[in-house]
């Protein structure tokens, strides 16, 4: 199925917020992260087990594959960002979160997942075959 153009409807929200940004253009906010790959972002909530505040809010990244049949390669999760009452006000209270301070979050945990180097630095810089 091709894409299709919907134009942005700037009375459904604040395009710089998250949430904003998803009524207005009617799709997820996608973001180029630092380790060259492709994120698509989903606000999601679920049950937090605390009395207080019984459902937290989380940002959901899926990771398109670069290369071959367009697909998801994976995902990253961040842990709760908000809380409410009911799911929906958790995800409205995440909604309200600046764009940059999304792609901050991306950023975190691309870096929190990044495989850990195999060999030192001076290892590599040692060994003449390289």
């Amino acid at each position: 199925m091709p894409g299709r153009f919907l134009p942005p409807d700037y009375e459904k929200g604040d395009g710089r917020t998250i949430g904003g940004y998803m009524a207005v253009h009617a799709r997820p906010a996608a973001f180029q992260g630092s380790d060259g790959l492709s994120y698509s972002v989903a606000i999601e909530a679920d049950r937090t087990g605390e009395d207080d505040r019984p459902f937290g809010a989380y940002f959901l990244f899926v990771r398109w594959r670069r290369l071959g049949t367009q697909g998801v390669e994976g995902h990253l999760e961040s842990p709760f960002l908000a809380w409410g009452t009911t799911a929906a006000e958790a995800q409205a209270a995440l909604g309200a979160m600046m764009l940059d301070k999304v792609k901050e979050t991306l950023e975190e945990l691309i870096r929190a997942n990044e495989p850990a180097p195999s060999r030192k630095w001076w290892d590599v810089m040692r060994d003449e075959s390289e």
